[in-house]
């Protein structure tokens, strides 16, 4: 019973410990793959008696004593006991079962009482509290065997959907559960044809403003949304559909909110004394000390946590450019150099590589993503090589570059024709993943749609030609919420998107045009299938720059698996376009960004002239062009991207 009163004679316990000797020697040593089997709080039998086995890591700490609503938050009922040989504090209590509310009563070296709320806990209560919640363990979810690494393998297409649950929609202006998102949600992406979807940060954090990014309940879903088993059945119902689910994760820092993480012990456990390295410059948070191996231990644990218990199927790893460097952020004097007096962090790179592989060792198919903004080499590379061991690396260049260059009143464009084109110089550098994300679309930066020059009528055009552009050059995929509505106005987290657009044909023609890039790109593999060889791409023009136009093709495993994509990046229509094509034939329009059917003008279609989007194409002359020894004689529509294929491959 969870709610029992409990005296201090009843928690007699029995002979043997909770934690075993091979448990404290791995918890000492930083080795315990799975330390949230041991510690946190656990409901378990011992010796025929009911209760939960409570353990807490905090080895400078004078006392510890668990507290709850079973014991009326008295600090002297049930006292733990400290097993020096590993830093933790232990205690079973007879009677103290699931959905019971606790906290550590710690008094610290430095002589201070604080309640903390369990680093290990699995549930949090609901806010304003910030209790813990007594909780078993979900079972570990099993794939089928290969679902996971066929989804996740490099060869395979990958889009992703990116969401903030909170504000995607709000039923009745309140924020949604994952029942209600597994029924809305999940259809809405699959329908959409992406891919995967990935969640900004769901563990428990304290406010809700930084959108998850200040967590302070790592293995706790936040209670916001709904309890574990909700959130297990939201990501079942999402493999159901065929997405693979992503999950940003935070181990780069923490708030320091005095119910957490933050001089746990009355010392700097989790974080680093000197504030040169213990204190984010930008956010004003903790940053981890992954020099201390326990440390380490309670992030790598985390990250496998969500993989095996949830069947969570990649970490997106925020802030990985604030953990490479020591002076990030910093000025001269504010920071602390590196034993060799450098700026890297090699223990932060160190505990990169340790995540990495794990994960490649105990869950197999699973991926991780670096949002990494630097020129640090070998993101994507393998630790054995000296890279960090991620599989894909965020592209942040090409995002700068390409939505300058669409801000830009095409008159411009001319001059700044090497923004769309420089991404190429580096492309197979890293495996990218090309991310409009969240991060585009708020603090005063506007919508997409907003960054886009012109008038209303030129603002879409150019947004459905940036996506187009997008889903056809070398990379993964990756639009936040909202971006399929041309959402007008930046994204609020504190309402819901837009949906109100989509009574417009103009807006509901550009979620149309994503619903079709999505298809293209699956269905076609020259779009994704050797998305990290050089091979599979080739210009066709790239130094048109007075007219603003970019071609290129890109290329599968057979000379009929290729797709032609040209760009027109000015108002104006281009009749009469000559764009040379490798065999003769009928090539058939697969995209034209300006049809109709996606909201567009309908003053032009590429191949056929009409301006419906039906792709009638066109036939190959004998005329060399741009190197091939056919070519098609197009009209361009105007801020339009064409995409066309030889008939045979459709």
């Amino acid at each position: 019973m969870p709610h029992t009163m409990l005296n201090h004679s009843a928690t007699t316990h029995p002979s043997e410990f909770w934690l075993g000797e091979t448990d404290m020697w791995l918890l000492a040593a930083g080795q315990h793959l799975r330390p949230w089997e041991k510690l946190g709080a656990h409901p378990c039998t011992r010796d025929g008696i009911a209760g939960t086995s409570f353990a807490v890591w905090a080895p400078n700490a004078r006392r510890v004593a668990v507290v709850g609503d079973f014991n009326r938050w008295d600090d002297s009922k049930h006292p733990l006991r400290h097993r020096v040989e590993c830093g933790a504090w232990e205690l079973f209590v007879p009677g103290v079962g699931v959905g019971a509310l606790y906290k550590f009563a710690v008094l610290g070296a430095d002589g201070l009482s604080t309640l903390k709320a369990d680093p290990y806990a699995l549930r949090a209560e609901p806010g304003p509290g910030h209790a813990s919640v007594v909780s078993r363990l979900p079972e570990p979810v099993q794939r089928p065997p290969g679902q996971r690494a066929d989804a996740n393998a490099l060869t395979a297409p990958m889009s992703i959907y990116e969401v903030h649950v909170g504000s995607w929609r709000r039923p009745h202006g309140h924020w949604p559960d994952w029942e209600f998102l597994a029924q809305t949600l999940v259809p809405y992406v699959a329908d959409l044809g992406f891919t995967h979807l990935e969640l900004l940060p769901i563990s428990e954090h304290p406010f809700y403003g930084s959108w998850g990014y200040q967590p302070t309940g790592l293995y706790a879903p936040t209670a916001r949304y709904g309890d574990m088993t909700s959130f297990r059945d939201f990501v079942a119902a999402a493999h159901d559909a065929g997405l693979q689910v992503l999950l940003d994760w935070v181990p780069a820092h923490f708030p320091d909110d005095d119910h957490a993480l933050a001089w746990f012990d009355g010392t700097a456990q989790f974080e680093h004394a000197d504030p040169r390295e213990g204190v984010h410059a930008d956010w004003s948070t903790l940053i981890y000390n992954y020099s201390r191996h326990e440390v380490r231990n309670f992030l790598v644990g985390n990250a496998l946590f969500w993989i095996e218990r949830y069947g969570i199927d990649g970490l997106r790893v925020d802030a990985v450019a604030s953990m490479l460097y020591r002076d990030y952020s910093r000025k001269p004097g504010e920071w602390i150099p590196n034993k060799d007096g450098g700026r890297e962090n090699y223990e932060a790179t160190a505990f990169l590589r340790e995540v990495n592989r794990v994960l490649g060792q105990e869950a197999p198919g699973a991926i991780t993503l670096a949002e990494e903004s630097t020129a640090f080499a070998g993101v994507t590379a393998p630790p054995w090589s000296g890279g960090l061991g991620f599989h894909y690396k965020w592209n942040l260049g090409w995002m700068h570059d390409t939505l300058s260059y669409f801000s830009l009143d095409p008159v411009h464009r001319a001059h700044h024709h090497h923004r769309v084109s420089f991404a190429m110089m580096y492309a197979y550098s890293e495996h990218y993943v090309l991310a409009l994300s969240h991060d585009e679309v708020v603090h005063g930066k506007g919508s997409l749609y907003s960054k886009m020059w012109g008038d209303p009528w030129q603002k879409r055009a150019n947004l459905r030609a940036l996506y187009a552009l997008m889903y056809a050059h070398p990379g993964r995929k990756l639009l936040f919420m909202g971006a399929e509505l041309g959402q007008l106005r930046e994204w609020n987290h504190d309402a819901e998107l837009d949906w109100a657009l989509l009574d417009t044909p103009e807006h509901a023609g550009i979620q149309r045009l994503v619903r079709e890039l999505n298809r293209l790109y699956r269905s076609h593999p020259g779009l994704h299938a050797r998305d990290d060889e050089p091979e599979s791409f080739a210009w066709l023009d790239v130094h048109d720059q007075a007219h603003s136009i970019y071609s290129w093709v890109r290329r599968g495993h057979t000379p009929e698996d290729q797709v032609v994509v040209v760009c027109n990046l000015t108002p104006v229509v281009r009749h009469g376009y000559r764009v040379g094509v490798s065999h003769a034939g009928r090539w058939q329009e697969l995209l034209n960004t300006e049809a109709s059917y996606f909201g567009g003008s309908g003053l032009a279609s590429g191949a056929d002239g009409d301006g419906d989007g039906d792709g009638d194409g066109c036939h190959a002359e004998a005329q060399p062009a741009q190197g091939q020894p056919y070519s098609l004689l197009l009209t361009l529509p105007p801020l339009g991207v064409l995409w066309l294929a030889p008939e045979s491959a459709v």
